[in-house]
C-alpha cells in the first residue's frame, strides 16, 4: 500500500502579548495638588475631598499634618484637613466644665467618611503618589527615614489613645478650655482629637486605623526587599 501523505500542519498564529501600559509620570510636587485631588476623589468621592481636604499644597499639608499629630500641635496653617463645624461644645454645671456629648456630633460627619474608605482603593493612591509624599517628608529634615515608617508610628501614637469615662472635667486657665487630668492634658495633639471625638467615634476611626496599618506594614516589607 503506497504510503499515505501526511500533510504539515501550519504553526499557530502567536497571539500577541498585551501591551504592559505604562503610569505616566508624576507631576512634580509643586504641581501636583489637581492630579492628586482628582485621585482621591475618584478614591474617596468628590464630596469628601472639597468637604474635608484643603486644597493647596495637599502632598505638602499631608505630610506635615501627619508628622505632627503626636506632637503638642498642629498649627492651624498646615492642616491638611479643614477645621470641624461648630463650637466646642462644654457643660457648666455649679462651676464645674465637663466636654460635653454634645460635642460629639461635630465629628459624626468625618467619621463616616473615614469609615467608609476602601483602604485596596486608598492605598493604590498612596502606591502611586509615594514618591511625592517621600520628597515632602525629605523636606522636612528626614532624608534617611523612609514617611511609610512614620505613618506607621503615627498610626500607633493614635491607637493607643486613652478612652475615658464621661464626664471629662475641663479648666479655662487661660482663653482656651484644657483637660483638667494632667495626663489627658499630656497626651499628643492626635490622641486629644480622639479623646475630644467620644468614645464611640474614636472607636470606629481605631478600627479603620487598623486596616490601613497593616497596609502599611504589607508595603513595609515591599519597601525593604525592592
Amino acid at each position: 500500500d503506497p504510503t499515505p501523505v501526511v500533510e504539515p500542519v501550519p504553526p499557530a498564529p502567536s497571539v500577541p502579548e498585551p501591551p504592559v501600559e505604562q503610569a505616566p509620570p508624576l507631576p512634580t510636587l509643586n504641581d501636583s495638588d489637581s492630579e492628586v485631588l482628582g485621585a482621591l476623589s475618584d478614591a474617596l468621592g468628590r464630596e469628601a475631598v472639597e468637604g474635608f481636604l484643603i486644597p493647596d499644597h495637599v502632598v505638602r499639608k499631608g505630610v506635615v499634618t501627619i508628622d505632627n499629630l503626636p506632637g503638642e500641635i498642629v498649627a492651624t496653617r498646615i492642616r491638611a484637613v479643614r477645621p470641624t463645624g461648630g463650637g466646642f461644645s462644654v457643660s457648666v454645671d455649679d462651676g464645674r466644665f465637663t466636654l460635653s456629648p454634645d460635642n460629639y456630633a461635630r465629628y459624626e460627619a468625618f467619621v463616616r467618611m473615614v469609615g467608609s474608605i476602601d483602604v485596596d482603593q486608598a492605598m493604590g493612591v498612596y502606591a502611586r503618589y509615594y514618591p511625592l509624599l517621600q520628597e515632602a517628608y525629605e523636606e522636612l529634615g528626614y532624608p534617611s527615614s523612609q514617611f511609610n515608617d512614620r505613618v506607621v508610628q503615627v498610626i500607633d501614637d493614635l491607637l493607643s489613645a486613652p478612652e475615658p469615662h464621661s464626664p471629662i472635667d475641663l479648666v479655662r486657665p487661660r482663653a482656651l478650655y484644657q483637660f483638667a487630668d494632667p495626663d489627658l492634658e499630656a497626651l499628643s495633639a492626635g490622641q486629644k482629637v480622639l479623646v475630644r471625638m467620644g468614645p464611640d467615634n474614636a472607636r470606629a476611626i481605631k478600627a479603620k486605623l487598623r486596616e490601613i496599618r497593616q497596609a502599611l506594614v504589607d508595603r513595609s516589607r515591599t519597601l525593604a526587599t525592592g
